[in-house]
C-alpha cells in the first residue's frame, strides 16, 4: 500500500517531469466515489490551460499546485498510484496496472496531457482513493487534520519524549494514527518497531527514555532510506523485516530469526518475538487476539462465511451495533433532537473521510488474509473432513431424534 515513501516517489516524479508545463487536455473519470464533491466537467474545465507550478505532499496525500486555484488533490488510499507515460515511477503490489497495452488504463481516475505531449494518470484499482478539487488543500480535511509529516517535519527527541507519557495506547496503533504523525502506515510501522526492538503492543506511555531515543532514530532512518531509493523495495536493506512480511507464518524469517504475526493497531503485524519483547504485566495473547488465519486450520468450513472479517474489528462492530440500538431507542423519547442536531453539525467531508478510512482499513485487513485464505481453499482434505464431521453430527442427531420419538410413544402406550 502507498505510504509516505511511495507517495513521495510519485511527487518527485511529477516534480522532475511536469513542473512549468501547461495542461492542454484533461479527462476525469465518471466515478463519484473517487472523484469527490465536483462534477467531471467542472473538474476538467478547471484544469485546462493551467500551468503546473509545484507538486506538494503531506503524509500520504499529494496535490498539484497550479498557477491559480483550485488545485487537484490526491488521497492515495489503498491502491492509488501516479503513472507518467515513458517515465519509471515506483509501482507497488496492489497498485500495478497494465499501462503498456492500454493507456490510459481503465482504472485511470485523473488524466492530463501537457503541452509537450507528456501524459500523466492517477489510477486506483480498489476505489478507496479520493481525488478532490480544492482552493487550499492544507486548510480542509484530510490534510488539515494530519499531524507533522514524518519526513518534512520529523518529531524531535524532546517532542517525542514529552508526548509519549500521555499516550495510553499501543505503540503500533499510535504510529498508525495520522493525527499524531503523518505518513507512517503498516509496513513502515512494522519496520520502525523491528529496527527499534520494540514490541508493537507495548503501551506508548511505558516506553523508557532509551526506547524513545531509539524509536525517534529509527523513524528517521527507515523513512529516509525508503525515500532515498525511490520506494523501490528491491533496494531496501537485506536486514529489513519488510522482505518477509508477506510470507506465511512459520516460513517467515529475518536474519535467521522467526517472524510472528499478530493483530496490533487493527492491522496484521509482523514482529520478531526473540528481539521485540513485551515488557511489563501485559500478555500478548490477552492484549489482543492473534490473527484469525493462524487458528483457521482447526475450524474448517465454519469460517467460510467470515472470510471478509478480521477479529480485530469485532469489538468495534459490537460497539457500533450497541450505539445503533441506543440511537434507535433515543428517537422514541425526549432528548433525541439534541443528538440529531449535533450529528447534523458534523462536517460531512470529515465524516466521509472517516468512513473511507474505515473501509480502507477493513479492506486492508481482508487483503492481509487474502493469500492465506487462498492457501486454505487449496486444502481439500480439511474441507472433506469438515463436511464428513458435519454429516456424522447430523446423522447422530437424526438417530437420537428417532430414538426419543420411539421412547415417547412407549410411555404414552
Amino acid at each position: 500500500m502507498p505510504e509516505l515513501p511511495e507517495v513521495e516517489a510519485a511527487r518527485r516524479a511529477v516534480e522532475d517531469n511536469c513542473i512549468g508545463k501547461k495542461i492542454k487536455k484533461a479527462i476525469i473519470a465518471d466515478d463519484s466515489k473517487v472523484i469527490y464533491g465536483v462534477s467531471r466537467s467542472e473538474f476538467e474545465a478547471s484544469l485546462l490551460g493551467k500551468t503546473i507550478v509545484a507538486a506538494r505532499r503531506k503524509g500520504k496525500n499529494m496535490w498539484l499546485e497550479l498557477d491559480s486555484p483550485p488545485f487537484p488533490s490526491f488521497q492515495f488510499g489503498m491502491a492509488g498510484a501516479i503513472y507518467i507515460k515513458g517515465v519509471a515511477v515506483t509501482k507497488y503490489k496492489r497498485s500495478a496496472v497494465n499501462d503498456e497495452n492500454e493507456w490510459p488504463s481503465k482504472y485511470s481516475k485523473f488524466f492530463i496531457e501537457l503541452e509537450d505531449g507528456l501524459e500523466l494518470s492517477f489510477t486506483d484499482k480498489r476505489r478507496f482513493a479520493r481525488v478532490r478539487l480544492l482552493n487550499d488543500p492544507t486548510s480542509v480535511p484530510p490534510i488539515s487534520e494530519l499531524g507533522p509529516d514524518a519526513l518534512l517535519e520529523p518529531m524531535t527527541l524532546e517532542e517525542l519524549t514529552a508526548s509519549l507519557p500521555k499516550k495510553k495506547t499501543e505503540i503500533k496503533a499510535l504510529l498508525l494514527d495520522q493525527s499524531f504523525i503523518s505518513g507512517i502506515g503498516n509496513w513502515v510501522a512494522d519496520e520502525v518497531l523491528y529496527q527499534a526492538r520494540i514490541h508493537p503492543r507495548q503501551v506508548a506511555s511505558s516506553l523508557s527514555k532509551e526506547n524513545c531515543s531509539t524509536l525517534c532514530k529509527c523513524i528517521k532512518e527507515v523513512i529516509e532510506k525508503a525515500v532515498e531509493v525511490g520506494a523501490d523495495s528491491s533496494q531496501y536493506p537485506a536486514g529489513w523485516i519488510f522482505h518477509s512480511r508477506e510470507k506465511k507464518p512459520g516460513q517467515a524469517f529475518v536474519d535467521g530469526k522467526k517472524i510472528d504475526f499478530i493483530t496490533a493497531g487493527g492491522r496484521t503485524t509482523a514482529f520478531v518475538p526473540e528481539l521485540q519483547k513485551l515488557s511489563g504485566s501485559q500478555d500478548v495473547k490477552e492484549a489482543g487476539k492473534p490473527k484469525r488465519r493462524a487458528s483457521k486450520k482447526n475450524k474448517g468450513e465454519d469460517d467460510d462465511d467470515d472470510n471478509d472479517n478480521d477479529d480485530a474489528e469485532e469489538p468495534a462492530k459490537e460497539e457500533k451495533k450497541a450505539g445503533s440500538l441506543k440511537s434507535r431507542k433515543g428517537t422514541k423519547g425526549g432528548g433525541s433532537k439534541g443528538r440529531k442536531q449535533s450529528k447534523k453539525n458534523k462536517s460531512k467531508e470529515s465524516d466521509d473521510d472517516e468512513n473511507a478510512e474505515d473501509d480502507e482499513n477493513r479492506a486492508a485487513a481482508e487483503d492481509d488474509d487474502e493469500e492465506e485464505e487462498e492457501a486454505e481453499k487449496k486444502k481439500p482434505n480439511q474441507v472433506t473432513k469438515s463436511k464428513q464431521a458435519k454429516g456424522e453430527k447430523k446423522s447422530n442427531k437424526r438417530v437420537q431424534t428417532s430414538q426419543n420419538g420411539k421412547n415417547a410413544k412407549r410411555k404414552v402406550k
